[in-house]
């Protein structure tokens, strides 16, 4: 009597019925996520090789990987292709959002078309940039020859920091309309009874913005740009296909860095290494995401839960 009683509270129970309902996705979890990264983790502390699995080494990858300057190169060009990317997709996206919240003509169909970028699959992407910065027949460098400003074709992805800009404006042509959609959301989510009342105040429209639409738009914001900066960090399709790291590993992304190095250069315990030496950077960016909302919640007179 006393298990039947057990068990129906436990199938009852509103917090227990919320745990049943949860299991099979931290099931999920559990399987394709923490277990592969306990397992890179344990990888890094290896010798493991393709086709052995090694054997424990201690801290000798890292040692490796931090006086290694194409690993140093990754780590300085990852940090400035994320804070770079990131503030150009910020400023644009919040911009489109801005004039895709007025009222304007053809509005849903210039919503649709902004989208496009992020819809079509990374790799095409990639190889229509890789058309557009082709040395030879580069479209760029032909209108601009056309318009008679230079004499010869540019250099996009042969010189270090051509190649770089050119990978930084092809990762903010796609990550722009995430950005811009996701505001122009939460932008539909303030009250115009908000922006009327500081109008009767007389505020301008700067002032509207400054201290009705950024406050209002925080939250979102800090979610937003947390995804966008790991979504950035993180990115490989885009450099893999468009420079592979080149010239010289001048775009080369810690991201990129660990595949070549575990994959096509077999090993396995330096490449998990380079992987493992992302997750400081990643949860970095994820705790001043989480402390800006805190503070947030705070002058809000919110509790901290």
């Amino acid at each position: 009597m006393n298990q039947s009683t057990t068990w129906e509270r436990l199938r009852t129970n509103r917090d227990w019925l919320g745990f049943w309902f949860m299991l099979p996705t931290a099931a999920f979890l559990l399987l394709f996520l923490v277990y592969p990264l306990g397992l890179g983790i344990w990888l890094s502390f290896t010798d493991a090789r393709i086709g052995t699995p090694g054997k424990f080494i201690g801290l000798e990858n890292y040692e490796w990987i931090i006086g290694d300057s194409k690993f140093q190169t990754a780590v300085f060009f990852t940090l400035l292709y994320t804070l770079v990317a990131s503030a150009f997709k910020f400023a644009i996206g919040l911009y489109l959002a801005l004039l895709l919240n007025q009222n304007m003509p053809f509005k849903a169909m210039i919503r649709a078309v902004i989208l496009i970028p992020f819809i079509v699959p990374t790799v095409l992407s990639a190889i229509a940039f890789w058309w557009i910065f082709d040395p030879q027949f580069s479209v760029i460098s032909w209108s601009l020859r056309q318009m008679g400003w230079i004499d010869g074709n540019i250099n996009f992805l042969g010189d270090a920091w051509n190649s770089r800009w050119s990978v930084i404006f092809a990762n903010v042509w796609r990550g722009v309309p995430f950005i811009a959609i996701s505001l122009l959301a939460g932008l539909q989510t303030i009250p115009p009874s908000m922006y009327e009342a500081a109008s009767i105040d007389g505020a301008s429209p700067w002032q509207q913005f400054w201290h009705v639409t950024l406050p209002m738009l925080s939250p979102i914001i800090a979610v937003v740009m947390t995804f966008s900066v790991l979504f950035t960090f993180t990115d490989f399709q885009l450099i893999k296909v468009l420079t592979n790291g080149g010239p010289a590993g001048a775009t080369e992304l810690m991201a990129t860095m660990s595949y070549n190095t575990a994959i096509l250069g077999s090993r396995i315990g330096e490449g998990a290494a380079v992987s493992t030496a992302m997750v400081p950077f990643l949860l970095a960016a994820i705790m001043v995401s989480w402390f800006g909302l805190q503070r947030r919640k705070w002058q809000q007179g919110e509790d901290n839960d």
